[in-house]
């Protein structure tokens, strides 16, 4: 498959080389943004010894940054559409990296929570309008191959990143963790600054604040109440007063977006079936994963006993897997299809991840390692389908709107699949009949069983998809 052609040059001819640099500067720029979501997971006791604090109080810097990812990724459609896709991804990696920077520097936590606040306005503009530079120049027969590059990040980040960050913090400083990024930030500006053309769509769009207001207050008290609840402490009262304002807020929103003639979030994409149904039970799916990263290295640290080096070695089986899919993810889809390859594929990650519950410290370390691969297998070939899906049928006029609202998603259930873990612990710990002060194997049993589950939900959408759904992407044709 020839390479997508996503830039041309200023006579019109296409420029194969720009388009390859593009598509991989795309990728690196979701790589850096989600990486920083979980690379400081490790390196917070380290930390709260820079700020005399305790570890716990550090949670901060990853929800600051999730949260403003949330609130801010609603807006990125306008400001591409406005200023132009060179200048809002350009200036969205200056902003990412300056702030990656400071939050080195900081050393107390209300200056390193502000950076890691700015760090996340500029990851919010990386992520949708970098996507949506690719997605409006590349044809649907190059989206397949497009979309499965710079879907890894995704994939890959959430499991590398807690095994980077101990390997930094133990024989460096966590302060590298952020200036790690200074010379990726470069390298990124210079190229986005030379390859991407400054398009624009609708540049007299006006700014919807009202809708953008309503968005991020549901989005921030949604997350940050589940947040709570999966906390040993949880102040029920203060979570429920949340959950109220955010669900007021949402409705809020929906009513909102739905009668503006300039929404801050376009929902008209939702009218396409496909794009629907990547949202819909796509956004489970992408909850339960999103669940296991967080799961796997508690159980192998607090319920096995193992190290942190011993337990990120463990949790790179799924990025093998990952890796390894990626190499026929194409032939897979071209043979059978989107709706096949989504039903039996999905309802195979949800067993992956019921089959976690069955892994107990006696377990031989091949066989777990075998689990976490098949599961990086699956995993990363239903997240590549479903991204595809998404973009299939939407028409280019469509694609600002559509890569928000996606973008958005994506965001939200990351945040609630993380959530849903340490939910489904404490649930875990309920039905044991314990406290909550000690976890133990047999609470990650249960709390796998409820992750599978949930993805197992979603697989009940993709049911509703037309049996030549995405063909044109995928290339599957129907015999007879």
């Amino acid at each position: 498959m020839q390479a997508p052609d996503l830039t041309r040059t200023t006579s019109g001819a296409a420029n194969p080389r720009g388009s390859s640099v593009i598509v991989t500067l795309v990728a690196a720029t979701f790589f850096m943004e989600n990486l920083d979501g979980t690379i400081i997971a490790t390196a917070l006791p380290q930390m709260a010894r820079s700020f005399s604090l305790h570890p716990v109080d550090l949670s901060l810097g990853i929800t600051s940054y999730l949260l403003t990812l949330a609130v801010f990724i609603p807006i990125s459609g306008w400001a591409a559409d406005r200023f132009g896709l060179r200048t809002v991804f350009a200036g969205a990696i200056a902003v990412f990296t300056i702030a990656s920077v400071l939050c080195g520097m900081t050393s107390t936590l209300p200056t390193f929570t502000a950076a890691r606040v700015l760090q996340g306005i500029g990851g919010a503009m990386m992520v949708p309008v970098g996507r949506l530079a690719v997605l409006r120049a590349t044809p649907k027969e190059g989206l397949m191959r497009a979309i499965s590059i710079i879907t890894w990040p995704g994939l890959v980040a959430p499991v590398i990143g807690p095994p980077l960050g101990g390997f930094i913090t133990t024989y460096s400083s966590w302060r590298w963790i952020f200036y790690l990024n200074l010379p990726l930030g470069v390298i990124g500006l210079v190229l986005a600054l030379r390859y991407l053309d400054n398009t624009r769509e609708h540049a007299g769009r006006r700014f919807d604040f009202l809708g953008f207001v309503l968005c991020g207050l549901a989005c921030t008290t949604l997350l940050y109440a589940m947040e709570l609840i999966g906390r040993n402490d949880t102040p029920w009262v203060f979570a429920s007063g949340l959950i109220a304002m955010g669900l007021i807020a949402g409705a809020g929103a929906w009513l909102h977006v739905r009668r503006s003639t300039e929404p801050v979030v376009d929902l008209t994409a939702l009218r396409i079936r496909t794009f629907a149904v990547a949202m819909g039970g796509g956004s489970l799916f992408r909850i339960s994963i999103s669940a296991a990263p967080f799961l796997l290295p508690l159980m192998f640290q607090v319920g096995f006993g193992l190290n942190a080096f011993e337990s990120g070695l463990l949790t790179l089986s799924v990025f093998a897997g990952n890796l390894s899919m990626k190499l026929v993810t194409t032939p897979v889809m071209r043979r059978f299809g989107f709706r096949p390859v989504l039903i039996v594929n999905g309802i195979l990650a949800a067993v992956s991840l019921a089959v976690m519950s069955l892994i107990s410290p006696t377990t031989p370390t091949w066989i777990v390692v075998a689990v976490l691969f098949a599961s990086g297998l699956s995993r990363s070939l239903q997240f590549t389908a479903l991204n595809t899906l998404s973009f299939a049928d939407v028409p280019k006029a469509q694609m600002s709107g559509a890569s928000a609202l996606s973008s958005t998603l994506f965001q939200l259930t990351m945040g609630v699949g993380v959530a849903l873990g340490a939910i489904a612990l404490r649930l875990a710990e309920w039905m044991h009949g314990r406290d909550t002060q000690t976890v133990v194997p047999a609470d990650f049993s249960v709390a796998f069983l409820i992750v599978a589950a949930v993805g197992l939900l979603g697989v009940a959408d993709l049911f509703s998809l037309h049996r030549d759904a995405g063909a044109e992407v995928s290339g599957h044709r129907r015999k007879g």
